[in-house]
């Protein structure tokens, strides 16, 4: 760690942070709001185990904010001042939101060429969206509303609970680990992430039938992600760009499990490794970018 950062409050924070997610996580255990429950419900029609699940795992989303709250309040700092809380619009604004789609697009064909993946336009899931759809959607108009919906959701709703986390991982976090370099506290920060979804993951959320194996995957994924949300929330200059970027991403990650089969939370999808290997191209193009193109070259100086 730095010399200069305060472990003390580091460690307060990462408390707030982990002990309630712990807490999420039991309950969800003990609660029957594990997936492998939610489904089975699900399949026979009730649906209030999954709308448990749903109301838990979102109102997670809002734990982070709790903790820095707290966490400030206890040092007596000023709360949310100088976290990246900014309505200044920029043209990064605008790239981070369209990007997710398309990143979602690039998901879907990387998951065709995996091992085993078929394109199944008449799946149930498939079937079953169409429903109450415009007679002649089709399953590519399914996919545009999927979309469409997926940017609308992203810059309200989904912004409002993922501002919560984005608060604390692109705001607070990125404030301590100041005089890191970006790389550096990029891969900090998504390592926190990352396990800080470990109660989640282990009730099945993501990868339901590898819940265990599933946690280091969702390390991983949360480092290529936070290299990404962290490089826009530092060319925005606005916490703000990064929770609208999660947002919309979680709004419009499912079209791959619309038309693709069989189902596999490793490979496939946003999680999977398809999902790694999309963002781990869109880091390297921002890399490249920030090295060749860019004046500020974030990549390789200090936050």
């Amino acid at each position: 760690m730095d010399k200069n950062m305060n472990t003390k409050k580091l460690i307060v924070f990462l408390l707030f942070a982990f002990l309630p997610m712990v807490a999420v996580g039991l309950l969800m255990h003990y609660g029957g709001a594990s997936a492998e429950e939610a489904a089975a419900d699900a399949a026979n029609g009730d649906p209030l185990t999954a709308i448990k699940r749903l109301v838990m795992s979102a109102g997670s989303m809002l734990i982070p904010l709790l903790a820095v709250i707290f966490t400030q309040l206890i040092f007596k700092e000023p709360v949310l001042k100088g976290l990246g809380i900014s309505f200044k619009l920029n043209r990064w604004w605008w790239i981070g939101w369209l990007l997710m789609p398309v990143i979602a697009m690039m998901v879907l064909g990387v998951t065709l060429l995996m091992p085993g993946a078929n394109w199944t336009p008449d799946s149930e899931m498939a079937r079953q969206s169409l429903q109450g759809m415009p007679e002649g959607t089709g399953v590519w108009g399914l996919i545009g509303i999927t979309l469409l919906s997926g940017l609308f959701a992203g810059i309200t709703l989904n912004a409002v609970f993922a501002l919560g986390e984005e608060i604390a991982w692109r705001g607070f976090l990125a404030n301590e680990f100041k005089g890191k370099k970006f790389l550096s506290a990029a891969l900090w920060i998504g390592v926190i992430w990352g396990f800080w979804h470990a109660p989640l993951i282990l009730n099945g959320h993501n990868y339901p039938r590898h819940p265990v194996t599933g946690v280091f995957m969702m390390v991983i994924l949360c480092v290529l992600l936070t290299l990404m949300l962290l490089y826009f929330r530092k060319k925005s200059r606005s916490v703000i760009v990064p929770a609208i970027m999660h947002g919309t991403i979680n709004a419009v990650a499912g079209v791959t499990a619309i038309v693709v089969s069989p189902d596999n939370d490793l490979l496939y999808g946003a999680a999977g490794v398809a999902g790694m290997l999309v963002l781990l191209m869109v880091d390297a193009c921002l890399y490249l970018y920030d090295k060749y193109v860019s004046e500020e070259n974030l990549f390789t100086t200090f936050l």
